[in-house]
């Protein structure tokens, strides 16, 4: 008995009825990655956990036994990915000019949409839910994300080189850009070369983040807040 559990865990197999075969299991990164591609590509609610099942070639109750439930097991998708994005961005240098800051930070936003563009698609169809999942990435993504760059964007204002902006219209224009980073078949007929290289859109998202930052900070001293 001994030797057979021994045989079971060297091949990757899950232990199973006697005599059953049973799916081995793939490794966690690949488990994580597949189910990222099937919430961005079916969205949270067509993604069913028979459909997770199949895609992750596992048994069909995987899902409940290693994350508890298919919102668990969004949430794991989710931090993996976000938990890469979140660690690569730059953290507040006061040794940098803040507008510099602000460009670099933007410009790094934007190269990491084009190095994980599943999780692009997959946020923005859930920026259009009132979910708890809307709340997941808020709370464990969109904030932090923005505090690394709120005291950047607070020293311009206080100094007048750029206009208070409401929370929600600065980060729509921020934002709001990404869609030139994952939009390719879209920015291939507007004139992007087929077969971009890393540096040529390392160069588009640099493009993006200055005219950003050149619009932010254009408004000068003028009042954008809401009245």
């Amino acid at each position: 008995m001994e030797a057979g559990m021994s045989a079971r865990v060297k091949s990757g197999r899950r232990p199973g009825r006697p005599g059953a075969g049973t799916p081995a299991v793939p490794e966690e990164r690949n488990v994580l990655q597949r189910g990222l591609e099937a919430f961005a590509e079916l969205g949270y609610d067509r993604a069913s956990a028979r459909e997770l099942a199949r895609r992750l070639g596992v048994s069909h109750n995987f899902i409940n036994d290693r994350y508890g439930s298919k919102a668990a097991f969004w949430r794991a998708v989710v931090d993996c990915a976000l938990g890469v994005q979140l660690a690569r961005l730059p953290r507040p240098d006061t040794a940098v000019d803040e507008a510099e800051q602000l460009r670099r930070f933007i410009a790094d936003l934007y190269w990491n949409a084009v190095e994980t563009p599943l999780m692009g698609r997959l946020m923005v169809d859930e920026f259009s839910r009132d979910t708890e999942r809307l709340d997941h990435l808020y709370e464990h993504y969109i904030v932090p994300t923005f505090e690394l760059v709120r005291p950047a964007v607070e020293r311009l204002v206080t100094s007048g080189r750029m206009a208070p902006v409401p929370a929600d219209v600065l980060f729509f224009a921020i934002m709001g850009p990404v869609s030139g980073m994952l939009e390719v078949p879209l920015a291939r007929r507007l004139g992007r070369l087929e077969n971009a290289s890393p540096r040529q859109l390392a160069t588009t998202a640099e493009s993006l983040a200055q005219l950003v930052v050149n619009g932010l900070l254009g408004a000068g001293s003028g009042d954008l807040a809401r009245t």
